[in-house]
């Protein structure tokens, strides 16, 4: 199914290099978290791989950190990918769909909120394994189902209210519990799955919009309308904006939902799950109290 537009999502990203430090602040927090993720895992992965890479604000910090050595950095936009370069790594104009590299390439794979605009993110992930080592790590983070909520609802009834019918203006994510679905389904081995909650405060949504437009994150949706969004509608979701999301202080929120995902490409000398009846211990003793045998259920004959 193909719900993105690809080669909007390529030409919001090239927009977007011009002036990315101005609007960095969602992919840095995200970068912050990455890094404080990975310190918890006692490996070493000299090659990394990072995929949407934006402006380069994530490979100077991964450098050293778990043995990292060489990050190679690449992005939809080939704009984004040279402005990336110039923290000294190399950095490739690639799409998530297509992976150029060979199997068992990378020790570790990471992307920081571009997955999300993938159409076959089954097909991503499956490319991802295979470019990793036995036992490489994949950590990513991925806009979430209740991203820009307030803005989603707020354009919605606008639109309800002054042209009898909302077109879609806000790209609408997955669910997590499908997203988690898909790392066992592309065949990484320990998957995990968890959601970050972050809400951004703003004084106007239009600074929001501008935000958006600036870190590449405009509509990419292959059914977006082409003709704009009328003034009055504008108009009236800032409007119902303010009247239903409004903080105590008059400030508005932006909610963003960042899922995060670990998986390990399968190795013969990972931990594997035992076998149903191999405890060697009886749980009763474990949790300190005793064992009683459980009557039958069949009648007596």
């Amino acid at each position: 199914m193909l719900v993105f537009d690809r080669q909007a999502v390529r030409r919001n990203r090239d927009r977007a290099a011009t002036a990315w430090s101005s609007h960095d602040f969602l992919v840095a927090e995200a970068a912050e978290r990455l890094l404080e993720r990975l310190s918890e895992v006692r490996r070493t992965f000299p090659l990394a791989l990072e995929l949407g890479c934006h402006g380069g604000n994530l490979a100077p910090k991964l450098l050293g950190q778990n043995g990292v050595e060489r990050v190679v950095q690449c992005d939809l936009s080939a704009r984004m990918a040279r402005s990336a370069a110039e923290n000294g790594q190399p950095a490739l104009a690639v799409d998530e769909e297509a992976l150029p590299f060979g199997a068992g390439t990378f020790d570790l794979a990471v992307s920081l909120l571009s997955l999300q605009w993938v159409n076959d993110l089954p097909g991503a992930l499956l490319q991802i394994r295979h470019s990793l080592k036995p036992d490489g790590l994949f950590l990513a983070a991925l806009l979430g189902g209740d991203t820009l909520q307030e803005l989603r609802t707020a354009l919605m009834l606008a639109e309800i209210e002054l042209s009898g019918g909302a077109a879609p203006r806000v790209s609408a994510f997955a669910d997590l519990r499908d997203v988690a679905g898909l790392l066992q389904r592309a065949g990484f081995a320990l998957p995990l799955a968890d959601r970050d909650l972050l809400t951004v405060s703003y004084q106007s949504p239009l600074k929001l919009l501008h935000d958006l437009r600036g870190m590449g994150a405009a509509n990419a949706l292959i059914e977006r309308p082409r003709n704009g969004l009328k003034r009055a509608v504008l108009l009236r979701a800032l409007e119902i904006y303010g009247e239903r999301f409004a903080l105590p202080d008059g400030r508005l929120p932006a909610t963003f939902e960042i899922y995060w995902l670990l998986g390990w490409s399968p190795d013969a000398e990972q931990p594997k799950p035992l076998a149903p009846g191999s405890a060697s211990h009886p749980l009763a003793a474990a949790l300190g109290g005793s064992e009683q045998a459980v009557p039958s259920s069949k009648p007596e004959v």
